[in-house]
């Protein structure tokens, strides 16, 4: 069983893997019986155990879900499965609902179609902690896989095929205020990137005068050859019709979303930096909110200057939601964000979610009475303008000296005044640039990161840094 525990590894977000190499039905069953002594060996406190298994688009991924929910059947367990693919918080929404031990969720998120992945949810809602993880790793092979026949465990009432989206729906029409969105006559159009978002947009804004397109909602497991990533790099078709067509707002979903991105009208990618950032504004100016503010190591600076100037305490954690999801379990947050499109919103379970930050922003848009584009320039004209790069370089992350690149005391001119070490190393320069260096969790590739006052300088640093890993 050795072997096993070489093969499944929970990275920053769950455990992800090649579909029939490492991802296999025999793996996913060996993972499920793993989760399964975790809920029965570690959860004392629950008096009834039970958990909800959820599944995106991907290639089988409603089958591996039924496998799972079969082998917590035969421990047990009571399983709510999903009664279609759906998204990633809608499932977490569902366990806090029905007060589960967990949730497991199978996705491999945004990787590409050749991945698939699981992800454990906490009673809370929110992402599993790594001792939780290290916990269901430790079980790996340490007990025989039970199998309960999907037939025979819904007969006994151990499987219940159950319908989240409903009161997933019901919630989120309740958090925004319809009622003043109701006239609001704004064009948006939303890129769900064949992922389970699908149609829940239109659901939620039904009855609203906003008119809201959607595109590449269809099932489609290749993901058009790409990744189900909000990314500029996978985003052609949705920038050019934001730059053809007259629409306000342009909204992009991750493949199971629960990340965000967005376009501007014009075309111009909007970086989840800048989302957060208009999220806690609106937060703050239009609906209130008290709280403090979170960001990751690799967050903008222009948060800081957020923060300072609304007098709210600014958190920096390491990257990955799971560290945004403990600070809102334990402190009063406005919103917590992370580059890559999480969004953490208050008065909610601590689970990002790309469906509400999206209606928070178009909400933004009524309430102030601007488009996205106008909304983006207010903000930068307050607090800076700054340009954010990432590069996600494509090699052996355990090649990267990290201590080297500690020592470095100069980027492109400018001094390094701070080196920041507890997530990957970044150097902070006396002029506000910064560089950043972080082995991904989940891929063979080091992600590259880089913030300046202009383009052309955070492309430049950014590919100072390439050459600092990989001289070539």
């Amino acid at each position: 069983m050795n072997d096993i525990r070489t093969q499944i590894k929970f990275g920053t977000d769950g455990w992800r893997a090649v579909i029939s190499d490492t991802f296999t039905f025999q793996n996913v069953r060996i993972v499920a019986q793993a989760a399964a002594d975790w809920v029965n060996k570690n959860n004392s406190q629950f008096l009834h155990k039970s958990a909800s298994v959820g599944y995106d688009n991907r290639f089988l991924s409603a089958e591996y879900a039924q496998e799972f929910a079969e082998v917590f059947a035969a421990n047990g367990i009571k399983t709510y499965l999903s009664d279609t693919s759906l998204p990633t918080p809608t499932l977490s929404f569902g366990v806090v609902g029905f007060k589960n031990v967990c949730g497991i969720m199978i996705t491999a998120s945004h990787n590409p179609a050749k991945f698939n992945g699981i992800k454990i949810k906490t009673a809370q809602g929110g992402a599993a902690s790594k001792d939780i993880t290290n916990t269901v790793e430790g079980y790996l092979g340490q007990s025989e896989v039970k199998r309960l026949p999907y037939s025979e465990a819904v007969n006994q009432g151990l499987i219940v095929v159950h319908d989240f989206k409903k009161e997933y729906v019901k919630f989120l029409r309740g958090y925004i205020n319809l009622k003043k969105m109701k006239t609001a006559k704004f064009k948006v159009l939303t890129d769900v990137m064949h992922g389970s978002g699908r149609d829940l947009m239109l659901q939620i804004l039904k009855g609203t005068n906003i008119k809201l397109t959607l595109m590449r909602e269809d099932v489609n497991p290749s993901f058009d050859g790409s990744k189900p990533e909000p990314i500029p790099e996978c985003l052609g078709l949705m920038m050019s019709r934001m730059k053809k067509e007259k629409f306000d707002f342009g909204h992009v979903l991750d493949g199971d979303a629960d990340r965000i991105a967005a376009v501007m009208p014009g075309g111009e990618f909007v970086s989840p930096q800048k989302i957060l950032g208009l999220l806690v504004l609106h937060l703050v100016r239009n609906r209130k909110v008290e709280g403090g503010i979170v960001k990751t190591l690799c967050g903008t600076t222009m948060m800081d200057n957020i923060a300072k100037k609304l007098g709210r305490k600014l958190y920096e954690t390491p990257v990955g939601f799971k560290y945004i999801s403990d600070l809102m379990l334990t402190q009063k947050i406005v919103a917590g964000g992370e580059e890559a499109g999480g969004m953490g919103l208050p008065n909610f379970i601590p689970e990002r979610d790309g469906s509400l930050a999206g209606l928070l922003l178009l909400e933004m848009m009524v309430y102030n009475k601007r488009n996205f584009r106008q909304l983006v320039e207010d903000m930068e004209r307050e607090f800076g303008r700054y340009y954010y790069e990432r590069l996600d370089y494509k090699m052996d992350a355990q090649k990267v000296d990290l201590n080297k690149l500690k020592k470095i005391t100069c980027v492109l001119g400018r001094k390094v005044i701070e080196v920041k070490d507890y997530d990957g190393v970044k150097l902070v320069c006396d002029n506000e640039d910064w560089l950043m260096f972080r082995p991904s969790g989940t891929e063979p590739l080091v992600r590259i990161y880089s913030e300046a006052k202009s383009l052309k300088r955070a492309k430049a640093i950014l590919e100072f840094g390439r050459q600092q890993i990989d001289p070539q």
